[in-house]
């Protein structure tokens, strides 16, 4: 599961929902909460804030919490 499924698992939110609200489909919810190797894009990310009813910056950070700057 991804950051963003585990997000909606957390609060409980419907992915049908956020589908009928947003336009983007079942399916690709389904592919952006369950497959680490599918890429969220901004403007989804942007919809899904508005849809939840969150603030956009606060589901990018819970969403990218896991990446880190390359040491070097």
């Amino acid at each position: 599961m991804t950051n963003l499924g585990l997000y909606f698992a957390k609060k409980s939110i419907n992915r049908s929902d956020v589908s009928r609200k947003t336009g983007i489909s079942k399916t690709r919810l389904s592919e952006l909460s369950n497959n680490r190797k599918t890429q969220l894009r901004v403007s989804e990310l942007y919809l899904i804030s508005l849809a939840i009813d969150e603030d956009p910056c606060e589901l990018l950070i819970e969403v990218c919490k896991d990446l880190k700057l390359p040491k070097g």
